[in-house]
């Protein structure tokens, strides 16, 4: 189990997560259709290279999930009751075909759970990042944790 329990976790507790990924052709036009979106960015290579971009563009709700997922191995594996939110989502740089990202997770915020006294709230500031460092993603996420069993 690499998560952590509540009362494990700090503010200011920073993680530099292990697992990188680069971002398919596949990846995106699966999820994208998956998913439904039929934006044209995303699914046609001759409106994609018309655009001011000149290329394909990652499925955004792909970067955000690519992002959640590669920060569980360290954070909630196998301690998450359930995630009860995603907060100040942002993505200021595009993704694109073949970038690999990683990303970082921080503690902000540890709150006890006012209704189940075997959880805690832990908050995290997430962030994917591009291979030239440039962040692509952000949110916090905000976790409720087990605490360690007796």
């Amino acid at each position: 189990m690499g998560g952590k329990f509540f009362e494990e976790w700090q503010v200011g507790d920073r993680i530099e997560h292990p697992i990188r990924r680069t971002v398919t052709e596949t990846d995106n036009l699966l999820f994208t259709t998956m998913t439904h979106n039929p934006q044209p960015l995303h699914l046609d290579i001759e409106a994609a290279k018309a655009s001011e971009f000149g290329q394909i563009l990652v499925n955004g709700t792909f970067t955000f999930a690519l992002m959640v997922g590669l920060s569980v191995g360290e954070t909630t594996l196998g301690t998450l009751v359930a995630n009860l939110g995603y907060d100040k989502l942002v993505m200021p740089k595009p993704v694109f075909l073949g970038d690999t990202l990683h990303a970082t997770s921080e503690v902000i915020a540890l709150k006890e759970s006012k209704s189940r006294p075997g959880a805690g709230i832990v908050t995290f500031l997430h962030e994917a990042l591009n291979q030239r460092g440039e962040v692509v993603c952000r949110c916090e996420r905000s976790a409720l944790l087990h605490r360690r069993p007796a």
